[in-house]
This record gives C-alpha cells, sequence and structure tokens, in this order.
C-alpha cells in the first residue's frame, strides 16, 4: 500500500470531479464507492481511494493504493495529484523538467 498526499486551492468537490473523469481515462477504474469527500475506484490496476477535506482556502487531498510506489497505479495517481493547482490562480501541470 502506498500514500500521497497534496495541497490544492480546488475545492473538494472539485478535486472529486477530477478525479472521477480522469481516473477511469488513465487507468481504466471505475467508482465502487463514495460520498462527498472520499471515494474508491477499482479496476484491473488496483484500488485507490481519494478523500478531500478542506482547511482554509486549501484542500488536503490523500490518496492511499493498494499496490507498491513502483506500480503503473501509484504513477499515474501521482501524476493526477501533480496537475492539481497549488495556489489560487495556478493552472495545476508539470513542473518546468517534467514532460506534459
Amino acid at each position: 500500500m502506498a500514500g500521497y498526499q497534496r495541497k490544492t486551492a480546488l475545492p473538494p468537490s472539485e478535486v472529486m470531479a477530477r478525479a472521477e473523469t480522469l481516473l477511469p481515462e488513465l487507468l481504466g477504474l471505475s467508482r465502487s464507492k463514495g460520498s462527498g469527500h472520499s471515494a474508491t475506484w477499482t479496476g484491473a490496476e488496483g484500488a485507490v481511494t481519494l478523500s478531500a477535506h478542506r482547511h482554509g482556502p486549501y484542500t488536503d487531498v490523500v490518496a492511499q493504493t493498494d499496490r507498491l510506489r513502483t506500480s503503473r497505479m501509484d504513477y499515474e495517481i501521482q501524476k493526477f495529484l501533480n496537475h492539481l493547482p497549488y495556489e489560487p490562480g495556478d493552472s495545476g501541470g508539470p513542473g518546468s523538467g517534467e514532460p506534459s
């Protein structure tokens, strides 16, 4: 199991909406359960649980996978989290040294 955390300026609802769109596309996962602030997606690549909670101006996003840190799922989850905008006004996306 691996865990990842990211702070973002997006509200929890936007984080979950992006995950709902991208995780099935990137990894072929389907949502198996969820609530307003967390959801679990499962598929052939494994399972990931994503939670998003607002703390002041930022949302704390935590992703837990059932795979090792070297799996394809973990790589894609890290990319997903890195594409969330960190500060208000940021567009999100890879850093200057990372391909898009």
